[in-house]
């Protein structure tokens, strides 16, 4: 999918994190998916628009020209890792409209692996089924579960088939959220930190970010510590299948340092725990992928202003939260940073078409009729 006129990745030397802490880069494998530092830039208009104090944008809807948003960050830890073992297939989970799962399929193309996707039913939009067919489309395998419990055993399955034929798969956690997946925002946050001390923004006093599997917002509460920035992580849960709490990020990103410490020592043993985090639990709506009113006002608004687009699951909810947060105490008047985990990349435009629905296994079919 890349092209001759594409910008160079970013080499692993030359992370924030690695400038800082080469023998981290040293000690963990890497597979270079995205072009680092992303942008920070004013919502200027939209903060007149709505008479708030000042609001900014991390443009990680940027991240790579392969895929951009949140998932290139982790999934270049994993695919690396994956790679340094061996696999030549990936597994992972999601719903059937999962950014995730299409982000893991585009990147581990890259990487020279195949994708297998176990997915559950959502709600179904016509954005969920442009997902589900572009999934069909980069290649992946795709199975249907019922339920979660039904995805750990359609999971299994796939897993001891690939065993057998000696081509084992690695296994890469919904959303990317591991304790390795989640290295990938310890460097995002070294690289605000960056940004903030060169003069592009002001410390912001709150970063509002998606909630979604926990792997982004516990790298960036672990790499904000490290870094000596006081911005509050206010982390707005869009997603209601295994939710994780403050308890269960706060471990995410005790497991992250964990595994930096093992690459460099000289990294400070911090304790991490529930208070590190503030969750927003009043914008995800009545299930996970549910269109909720707020969440277009924001959406449309920032468009309309900013032209940056978003979309209803993940990123229009979190900016409803911010927009919400930065009206009233304690934020109000205060810079509040918004974290665009979206991505900007449209995947379908390198494809010469979208595949005709009835492509799809037939267990898929019901979401189009």
């Amino acid at each position: 999918m890349t092209s001759v006129t594409d910008p160079p990745r970013t080499p692993t030397a030359d992370l924030a994190l690695a400038r800082r802490h080469p023998a981290v880069g040293a000690g963990l494998r890497r597979h270079p998916l995205c072009v680092l530092p992303t942008p920070v830039a004013p919502l200027a208009r939209v903060a007149r628009a709505r008479g708030l104090g000042p609001l900014w944008v991390k443009r990680d809807d940027l991240s790579s020209p392969l895929y951009g948003g949140n998932k290139p960050r982790k999934l270049e830890w994993l695919l690396g890792a994956a790679r340094a073992r061996g696999r030549r297939a990936v597994i992972t989970f999601g719903g059937i409209g999962t950014h995730h799962g299409l982000a893991t399929a585009i990147c581990a193309r890259d990487a020279g692996m195949r994708t297998v996707l176990v997915l559950l039913p959502q709600p179904v939009t016509a954005h969920v089924r442009d997902t589900l067919l572009l999934h069909h489309a980069f290649g992946c395998e795709l199975h249907l579960a019922a339920s979660v419990p039904g995805v750990a055993a359609t999971a299994l399955g796939v897993l001891a088939r690939g065993a057998l034929r000696g081509e084992p798969l690695a296994i890469i956690p919904t959303g990317g959220t591991s304790a390795l997946g989640a290295i990938g925002y310890v460097n995002a946050a070294w690289e605000l930190a960056e940004q903030v001390r060169a003069g592009l923004l002001p410390e912001p006093a709150a970063i509002v970010v998606a909630l979604g599997s926990g792997g982004t917002v516990a790298g960036l509460v672990l790499g904000l510590r490290l870094a000596g920035l006081r911005s509050r992580v206010v982390a707005v849960l869009v997603n209601d299948i295994l939710p994780p709490g403050e308890r269960r990020v706060a471990g995410l990103a005790r497991g992250a340092l964990r595994r930096l410490r093992r690459a460099d020592p000289s990294l400070p043993a911090l304790p991490i725990g529930a208070g590190d985090v503030t969750i927003e639990r009043a914008y995800l709506g009545p299930a996970y992928g549910a269109v909720t009113d707020a969440g277009v006002a924001a959406q449309r608004l920032l468009a309309d202003e900013e032209g940056i687009e978003l979309e209803t699951t993940y990123t229009a909810k979190t900016l409803a939260a911010m927009l919400d947060l930065a009206a009233r105490p304690p934020y109000r008047d205060q810079p509040l940073l918004f974290w665009n985990t979206y991505s900007s990349v449209d995947p379908g435009a390198a494809l010469p078409r979208l595949p005709d629905w009835h492509e799809l296994p037939p267990a898929f079919h019901r979401f189009f009729r």
